[in-house]
Formats: C-alpha cells, sequence, structure tokens
C-alpha cells in the first residue's frame, strides 16, 4: 500500500516521447503522465473533471492537453482548465526523474 507523499516509480524517461502523455495507475487513482516538447515531465490526474474520460488518450499540443471526448483543454503543467467544457481544474503531481526513471510523488 502506498502512503501519501510516497514516490512512486512510474517508467523510464524514454518510455514517454516528447509532446505525449501515457496512463498510470496506482490502486485505484488514475494520472496522465505528460513529457513536453523541452522534454520535462508534468502528472496531472487522469481524467477530465467534466466526464471521466482519460486524458491520456488526448492529445498534447504545447502547454496544453485536450480531452478526447469533448475537446476541453487543461494546462498540464498547473492543472488548470482552459476551455469548456471543462471548468474544474485538476490535481497536478509533482515528478522527479533519477537515473532514467520518472518517479511521481502520490
Amino acid at each position: 500500500m502506498t502512503k501519501i507523499g510516497e514516490w512512486v516509480e512510474v517508467c523510464t524517461s524514454d518510455a514517454i516521447a516528447p509532446e505525449e502523455a501515457m496512463r498510470f495507475s496506482q490502486g485505484e487513482r488514475s494520472f496522465a503522465i505528460i513529457r513536453s516538447l523541452e522534454g520535462n515531465f508534468f502528472a496531472i490526474d487522469g481524467h477530465c473533471s467534466h466526464e471521466k474520460v482519460h486524458l491520456a488518450d488526448g492529445i498534447v499540443d504545447g502547454n496544453i492537453i485536450e480531452c478526447p471526448k469533448h475537446f476541453g483543454t487543461f494546462d498540464y503543467r498547473t492543472g488548470e482548465a482552459r476551455a469548456l467544457p471543462a471548468c474544474v481544474d485538476l490535481r497536478r503531481y509533482e515528478i522527479k526523474v533519477d537515473s532514467n526513471v520518472v518517479f511521481i510523488k502520490i
């Protein structure tokens, strides 16, 4: 069982290409892990706050991830909802890369 505030291994850093997202689940929780064009990693809640569709199936463009169902958008750096129908911000999580391994703090 994962403790709150614990770092959890996600994947190797080369498992996510720039401007792509991957789904990561830990217990009953799901996250979207995004790699920016610059190579930085970000993590937000995995499901769109509008209709619970997984964002890892959406499009990453610049600093935005778009929900694949109704095209609501979020700034993946902050979790901020940026375009309707998404209007509730997502939680952002800390990410670190150590020895080519990506970790999320959950």
